[in-house]
């Protein structure tokens, strides 16, 4: 939904007369299925881990006996004809999408129905799942020249592919002044800033990897933006309203708070000077402030790291294309792993402690970076409709 949105923002701000629709493909078509989906994958990604990544890999292969890749294209048939009604009332130009399974689904109902509508399908990762290739399919985004050879080895053709990279909001390529901002947010210009993305997953390795930071002999300063997660955000809290003088924990008192507000814990300041938010649609603020983020590497929040040219530290990948997105920025010296042992605090020290090393990283970002990506996207939607 954020890459279609910063794509839809940049069609609009270019053509103020064109009409955009953003559709969630399956809530459309059956929100109890929708509701399936999303909540297995959150179950399987966040309890099962390892069993997720097997079915995502295993649904990879090309075989005959493949039960969930006929599985999955079976089902994609049976209720693609769902999606009918809505491209007969809306009547696209053209279609654009943002995750597989919509692909696939408009894919079919478009062979079937012979629909003459063209079709780009913007892989949101870093990495190629075969769920995401069909031969209906006019263009393929991809990020990378290495998701492309992928691709080709996979029979496509390479005509199709551009390696543009994911759409991001426009504000994220604009790098505001930093130092003034730090100051109007509460913070010391002086110091290094840690951005910490907790996202919706997780408590205990989040608190497990700001644990480790903390421990750093290095100076620097953190945000930590939990993202919609309450649970996060309240275990935080009171985690940030304690801290040990003389080996005796000293409780703050803690005032009452809107959950939406953002605190800073000014009565006693934790090992390294804290912020803690809940929820913000300025990300790209916090990320121009930062010299590092420390994050779970999913597609869209690390296209919007290189978007601001911010190094990463990677933490908890889930196996499947979490993990591929963070071999290739790993591999591409554009993020370090952090792990939940002591080597998550040498890693920062390191970091933190040897600007140069961050600089490196930033121009490795640049050298990888696709420039705008919505710019690119725009284009090629405007020759695909003529």
């Amino acid at each position: 939904m954020r890459a279609a949105n910063a794509l839809s923002e940049y069609i609009k701000a270019k053509e103020p007369e064109s009409v955009v629709l953003i559709e969630d493909t399956l809530q459309y078509i059956s929100p109890t299925l929708n509701k399936a989906i999303t909540e297995g994958y959150v179950y399987l990604a966040t309890k099962t881990p390892k069993l997720f990544g097997s079915m995502y890999y295993s649904s990879d292969k090309d075989s005959q006996i493949n039960t969930l890749r006929k599985t999955f294209e079976i089902a994609t048939t049976t209720v693609s004809s769902s999606l009918k009604p809505l491209i007969d009332e809306f009547k696209p130009d053209i279609v654009v999408s943002t995750h597989p399974f919509a692909s696939e689904i408009f894919a079919s109902l478009r062979k079937r129905e012979n629909i003459h509508i063209p079709i780009i399908s913007i892989v949101t990762d870093f990495g190629v799942h075969k769920n995401y290739i069909n031969e209906s399919i006019e263009a393929y985004i991809v990020s990378s020249k290495e998701m492309a050879d992928n691709m080709v080895e996979r029979g496509v053709s390479r005509n199709k592919i551009h390696v543009y990279g994911i759409p991001v909001k426009q504000s994220f390529y604009k790098s505001d002044e930093t130092k003034e901002t730090l100051k109007e947010e509460g913070l010391d210009p002086g110091l290094p800033t840690i951005l910490i993305m907790a996202g919706s997953f997780g408590v205990t390795d989040v608190l497990k990897i700001y644990h480790k930071i903390v421990k750093s002999n290095a100076e620097f300063q953190i945000i930590v933006i939990t993202g919609k997660n309450e649970r996060l955000y309240e275990t935080f809290y009171r985690y940030l309203s304690k801290i040990t003088l003389n080996n005796t924990l000293v409780e703050i008192d803690q005032e009452s708070r809107p959950i939406t507000s953002s605190h800073i814990s000014r009565h006693i300041k934790p090992a390294k000077p804290t912020k803690l938010m809940y929820y913000t649609d300025e990300v790209e603020k916090y990320m121009h402030m930062a010299d590092l983020i420390v994050t779970k590497p999913g597609g869209l929040t690390v296209t919007e790291s290189i978007a601001s040219v911010l190094p990463m530290g990677l933490f908890k990948a889930i196996p499947g294309q979490e993990e591929q997105n963070a071999s290739y920025l790993v591999r591409n010296r554009m993020a370090v792993r952090l792990e939940k042992n002591n080597t998550c605090t040498r890693t920062i020290t390191d970091l933190i402690s040897h600007p140069e090393k961050l600089a490196a990283m930033k121009n490795a970002i640049k050298r990888n970076s696709n420039g705008n990506s919505s710019e690119q996207i725009y284009e090629l939607m405007k020759k695909l409709v003529k």
